[in-house]
């Protein structure tokens, strides 16, 4: 790997030679951008050289520099949203120039640069793609700007905790999206254990962030794996631009009317300071620490995980109740293969006792099959030696007895007595977020920085189980080079799971500590029987009979024994639990790194912009480390190493027409490499009118998980296992057939026989799509932005799982693998957005649709998206005299969930987020009262995730 690296850098090197040669020749175009009535700076204006990409945007202060190599006389447009466009000839001296605009309805006319890695007027952009800008991230309703993003046309969004979202565009959304890809100032912020990005835990903090640009659908032809369901590119500010100090200081409710708890508190501080000397050397340092109460995931509803759907039953009314936020009662065993093994064992130890002489089973046979159960009793007074009577009697007799008559005990499942969720997880959420960056501009193009962002907090996110991550902890460190056409940068993403653990292990585990399931289940079924023998006892007294004698001494949630038995589960590893010696642990220990390495040069400039070209290159290395809580790394050290390229060709005929060919190649150690090819065009209609239409593909690797992991989950009735063929191999899977989950349940049933699953040798291997889009975008008049498109997907060696059963001697293994679907997924949707500018007011409106259409026989439906949602919004930055105000309501039908913890219907919903706001130019301040949801109405997100309610907010920022 080093060598390869080695040989990318120097190519990388010997392009920047060649670039620096033309930097020499650029000269500086700077100014000052004020509103024309306030004669105040007006900061994110964009300033462009008309007709080209080459522009800046201002900082704080209303100022703008950058270098072109054009020449004089060329003419610059500057445009703001909610400000009429200014365009002006630069004869001359193209220094110190003066810009007044005045307020007008001005809309589609932000520069974006992810659409093409290059910049380019959202308008003229080949793919469909979202903004958000200071203006919007500032006037934002919801409570962080992180939070506004699924108010976004087509997004998705999956709330696991308080400071724990997922997003996604255009179906499959998943808690821990892996289908999406997240970068802050170009770097992934996925965490390598995980191979996906934890929410905002790490990340930019609110007065920090610059803008965010959104890709839907897939985008691997230019950001690599995993971008199928699309891109969010996260931008934090220069300090060159955004100087000084900043503050802010919010605090709030929520928890607002919560049948679990009384309202609750949160608390959140940001700082944000910056400084530049000589417009050569700068600095910035950025921190933000948030307190409050989680949400509680209290779903309680009985679930039936072998078809991973909801079934009907308490746990008063069902024996084999399973809660969806209950942990504990995932071990469950079958009344009659209990009974067996109690006869089976009982029968062994008399005849050890009896020295072989004694077969307990082989005498009482020689009554016919129903004969009453007293009749047994006076038989063995009478044919039994008396040292053995009283435990043939009371410990062999009702097993016995249950085994030979049939109909006396049921066929069917029963569940230890589980704790609920809001027991076991920390709830008391804390996020703190810092981040740093050294800046030296080399010349006026070319800038070497260095950069840390690092968080740390207390969470819960929904994989497989419920995680609780305390003082979970990830650190994102870069060294960059670049210039106006190129950029060389290295990082690495350090993840630290703390004292993170797995809920249902810890519930099972005081479950086992307190009585082991060797214990409970034959004390169950022996008090069961003993219940049943009396004829006036139903069956769901019996049942209850057998809880609560089994469930005797069982410690209670909360008191102090319990307690010392929850810190030192959650204190153990998972790695260390020994069932023998009564060690348990559901702790685990991920300290998993991503080192990447990356580079681009873009040739347009020496081509005197003809054509648009890029190259890049990269390079990847996750090295997983978990001590055998996660991955099969106990022993071992692994490490996955991946390698990529791409070009991208771009040529614009006139002003109508400009087409883009793109492609890149990927490979990974354990598969196949593999060519993502993307051809782009829009085509101008009319001035400010464009059509769009895009043909695209993408891919994704498995995940770490998918390939390494070996995890026992659902309290260790579960062992969830990679899919390439080093693991099918470890476990037999492929010599050793186990049979499908559907043939099991009806086996257990005893109504039908067992069918063989039969595994593909290669393993799992990535999945691929490919999409197509049509679009269009454009101004009617000055005052509607219309943004319409529909897209067509294919899906090809979907990543799904399986969940099998393998008989190993009398008892049977479950294990869950990552498999590909054996035919293809088609899936397609659009959506319309809408906005529309009177005066000082915005309103908006967009609805998303997204249907799945072909299903492959064994693929599991996770599409996970409703067919329907919608954003409706009005805002006014200035309804009176420094006041304005924003709102926005967001609908979305009802759907169907089905994820690897649990599967159910989302109800359909609508929230509303509002606030009002309050400038004090005098001492630069901006008060807002607001909140999210703030109707308080509950909702769910995702089946088994928590439910959700108002948070209630005011803030305070100076210099935002």
């Amino acid at each position: 790997m080093n060598k390869t690296i080695t040989k990318v850098f120097l190519m990388l090197c010997v392009l920047l030679w060649t670039g620096f040669s033309a930097i020499a020749q650029s000269i500086v175009v700077s100014g000052t951008v004020t509103d024309k009535l306030t004669k105040e700076p007006i900061p994110g204006v964009s300033v462009t050289v008309k007709g080209k990409t080459i522009g800046s945007s201002t900082d704080q202060n209303g100022k703008f520099s950058f270098s072109t190599t054009e020449k004089p006389p060329f003419t610059l447009t500057v445009t703001f949203v909610g400000y009429n466009t200014v365009e002006k000839e630069v004869t001359t001296n193209a220094s110190n120039l003066k810009f007044e605009l005045e307020t007008g309805a001005i809309l589609g006319q932000e520069v974006v640069i992810s659409a093409s890695r290059t910049p380019e007027r959202i308008l003229e952009s080949p793919v469909t793609i979202e903004r958000l800008g200071q203006t919007q991230i500032k006037e934002a309703a919801a409570p962080s700007f992180y939070d506004a993003i699924q108010n976004i046309k087509g997004v998705e969004m999956s709330t696991q905790s308080l400071t724990f979202r997922s997003y996604n565009t255009r179906g499959f959304n998943a808690n821990g999206n892996t289908r999406f890809n997240q970068l802050i100032d170009g770097m992934d912020n996925q965490a390598p254990g995980l191979n996906f990005s934890v929410g905002n835990i790490v990340g930019i903090t609110e007065l920090d962030v610059d803008n965010v640009e959104l890709l839907p659908g897939a985008s691997s032809a230019l950001y690599g794996a995993g971008g199928i369901s699309g891109t969010l590119l996260m931008t934090s500010k220069d300090p060159f631009k955004y100087q000084g100090v900043s503050f802010q200081l919010k605090t709030g409710l929520n928890h607002v009317n919560d049948n679990n708890t009384s309202a609750q508190e949160f608390r959140q501080f940001d700082m944000r300071m910056a400084k530049s000397w000589n417009n050569k050397f700068g600095a910035k340092f950025a921190f933000s620490f948030l307190q409050a109460k989680d949400w509680f995931g209290t779903n309680q509803s009985n679930f039936d995980r072998a078809a991973n759907m909801p079934k009907s039953g308490t746990r008063q009314s069902d024996p084999n109740y399973d809660g969806v936020n209950v942990y504990g009662d995932e071990v469950s065993q079958n009344m009659r293969a209990v009974n067996n093994n109690v006869e089976a064992a009982t029968r062994q130890a008399l005849l050890t006792a009896s020295g072989g002489a004694f077969n307990a089973q082989t005498v009482l046979n020689n009554l016919p099959v129903g004969t009453p159960y007293p009749n047994y009793i006076a038989f063995i007074n009478a044919n039994v030696p008396a040292a053995l009577r009283p435990t043939v009697i009371n410990q062999y007799l009702p097993f016995y007895y249950a085994q030979r008559n049939n109909g006396f005990l049921p066929n069917q499942n029963v569940s230890r007595t589980g704790y609920n969720e809001i027991d076991l997880v920390d709830y008391g959420t804390k996020s703190l977020k810092m981040s740093g960056g050294l800046y030296y501009n080399l010349t006026n193009t070319v800038q070497l920085s260095a950069q840390a962002n690092w968080g740390t907090g207390t969470s819960v996110y929904t994989g497989s189980d419920r995680y609780s991550l305390r003082n979970f902890n990830i650190g994102l460190y870069k060294l960059e080079l670049k210039g106006q056409d190129f950029y060389l940068r290295g990082y690495t993403t350090q993840e630290r799971s703390g004292d993170s653990y797995i809920s249902s292990i810890l519930g099972s585990y005081i479950n086992e500590k307190t009585k082991a399931s060797t214990a409970w289940f034959p004390q169950y079924i022996g008090t069961y029987i003993g219940a049943r023998l009396n004829p006036a006892v139903t069956d769901e007294q019996a049942h209850a009979a057998a809880r609560q004698a089994a469930d005797a001494n069982r410690i209670q949630a909360g008191s102090p024994q319990f307690n010392t038995f929850a810190d030192q589960i959650k204190n153990t590893y998972i790695s260390q639990t020994n069932l023998t010696t009564g060690v348990y642990g559901a702790k685990f220990n991920d300290k998993s790194n991503l080192y990447h390495y990356e580079g681009m040069y873009n040739f347009s400039r020496l081509f005197d912009n003809v054509v648009e070209f890029q190259v890049g290159a990269s390079a990847r290395r996750y090295d997983l480390n978990s001590g055998g809580t996660i991955f099969d790394d106990l022993n071992r050290q692994i490490d996955i190493d991946e390698y990529a390229a791409f070009g991208q060709l771009g040529k614009k005929f006139g002003d109508v027409f400009k087409v883009t060919v793109a492609g890149r190649f990927d490979k990974s150690q354990n598969f196949d490499g593999r060519f993502t090819p993307r051809v782009t065009g829009v085509w101008t209609v009319a001035k400010n009118s464009n059509i769009r239409a895009s043909f695209q593909t993408g891919f994704r690797n498995p995940t770490t998980q998918n390939q390494y992991i070996d995890l026992a989950v659902g309290g260790g009735s579960q062992r969830l296992i990679g899919g390439i063929p080093e693991f099918l191999n470890k476990y037999s899977l492929i010599s050793n057939k186990p049979f499908t989950e559907a043939s099991y349940r009806q086996f257990v049933a005893g109504s039908g026989a067992l069918a063989q699953y039969t595994f593909d040798p290669r393993g799992v291997r990535p999945e691929s799509v490919t999409a197509y889009e049509l679009g269009y975008k454009g101004l009617l008049g000055s005052n509607w932005l219309v943004d319409v498109y529909g897209f067509y997907n294919t899906y090809k060696d979907f990543i799904t799982a399986v969940n099998v059963y393998q008989l190993n001697g009398t008892s049977f293994t479950k294990f869950g693998v990552p498999v590909n679907a054996t035919g293809k997924v088609k899936t397609y949707g659009g959506a319309f957005g809408l906005d529309y500018v009177r005066g000082k007011y915005t309103f908006s409106g967009n609805v998303s649709y997204n249907k799945l259409n072909d299903l492959p026989a064994d693929y599991n439906n996770d599409f996970n998206t409703p067919e329907v949602r919608y954003n409706l919004g009005i805002s006014n930055r200035e309804i009176f005299k420094n006041v304005g105000f924003n709102v926005n309501y967001r609908w979305q039908d009802k759907f169907t969930w089905f994820s690897s913890f649990a599967g159910g219907e989302v109800p359909a919903f609508g929230t509303v987020d509002a606030q009002v706001n309050l400038k004090v130019p005098s001492v630069n301040s901006l008060i807002k009262i607001g909140g999210s949801n703030i109707l308080n109405k509950y909702y769910i997100t995702s089946y088994g995730n928590p439910e959700v309610g108002a948070m209630y907010y005011v803030s305070l920022a100076f210099n935002p």
